[in-house]
């Protein structure tokens, strides 16, 4: 049972609402720190290749409180999907948002707590998921999940439709961007081409790219992409087809690769971890939603 809202207002009052009619999600109300914890980074865990479930650069300490529920986003084949509902807990009318697309380990509690981070700092998130609950334990499975998707997209692009539906018209956002790491950042670049007209920004952090004009052309998100000079998987030369396709296009985009850094170098456990560039990026990320989803609005 998905609810719809239309008002600007009462969003706390809605979600406590689905908490009773669902009886199946999870509300807490928490700061952005903990003792002993970085503000918004959850204990990474690390997976049997020495890498980290997720990305997301370390974190200074943040005091903003924000309050977060699992709920239904979505109904896709006849199965609600389940996603991560966060927002800072002092808001009274609606904000800017941003979906977050998990990498492939899927929707785990690292993706949580960069959504906790990311809502400390004035936006409504919604990290989605891809991979229907499960959560790999390892490379292979999460290489798995991963193909499941690559091989039937269909499922997802829905997933990723009713998410901003969600966020738009359920709770109420004036504006929407996306955000994704590896995986989720080929589907942050898919979010901006599937809903070409209605997404304000759209973050990659080292997924794939391409550098197809035709399917590129629709896009008018700005566009934000982070990429390592020594990325074996995204070559740099692919990206330099990107980045030229969206020059020619004369698209709003802003694309960074980065020399001496590889793929994950965003992930804080990862043995490509920097954490200079991580926090470099991490600001950038931060400057462009404010500049293309808060700007907008006020």
């Amino acid at each position: 049972m998905l609810l719809k809202r239309n008002s600007g207002s009462g969003i706390c009052l809605i979600l406590a609402a689905m908490t009773l009619l669902l009886g199946a999600c999870d509300i807490g109300d928490r700061t952005s720190a903990e003792p002993g914890q970085d503000a918004g980074t959850a204990t990474p865990r690390a997976q049997p290749d020495g890498t980290a479930s997720s990305g997301g650069a370390a974190s200074d300490t943040q005091l903003r409180a924000v309050v977060s529920e699992r709920l239904p986003y979505a109904e896709v084949g006849e199965e609600l999907v389940y996603g991560y509902f966060v927002f800072p807990s002092d808001m009274i009318e609606p904000l800017p948002a941003v979906i977050v697309i998990h990498e492939w380990w899927g929707l785990n509690d690292n993706v949580r707590s960069m959504a906790d981070r990311l809502a400390a700092e004035g936006f409504i998130v919604l990290a989605v998921d891809l991979f229907a609950g499960k959560v790999a334990s390892g490379p292979e499975a999460a290489r798995q999940l991963m193909l499941n998707v690559v091989e039937k997209p269909d499922p997802a692009s829905e997933n990723i439709r009713q998410a901003y539906d969600f966020v738009k018209n359920t709770a109420g956002a004036p504006s929407v961007g996306v955000l994704g790491w590896g995986f989720g950042g080929v589907w942050a670049l898919n979010t901006a081409m599937l809903l070409p007209d209605d997404l304000e920004a759209a973050v990659i952090y080292y997924g794939q790219v391409i550098g197809d004009e035709d399917k590129l052309r629709p896009v008018n998100a700005a566009i934000l992409g982070f990429f390592g000079a020594t990325d074996r998987g995204i070559p740099v030369d692919s990206v330099q087809q990107f980045e030229a396709a969206l020059e020619r296009l004369r698209k709003d985009y802003e694309v960074s690769v980065y020399p001496g850094v590889s793929h994950s170098f965003a992930n804080p456990t990862h043995r490509n971890y920097n954490a200079d560039v991580a926090e470099l990026a991490w600001n950038k990320t931060l400057e462009f939603l404010r500049a293309n989803l808060i700007a907008d609005t006020e």
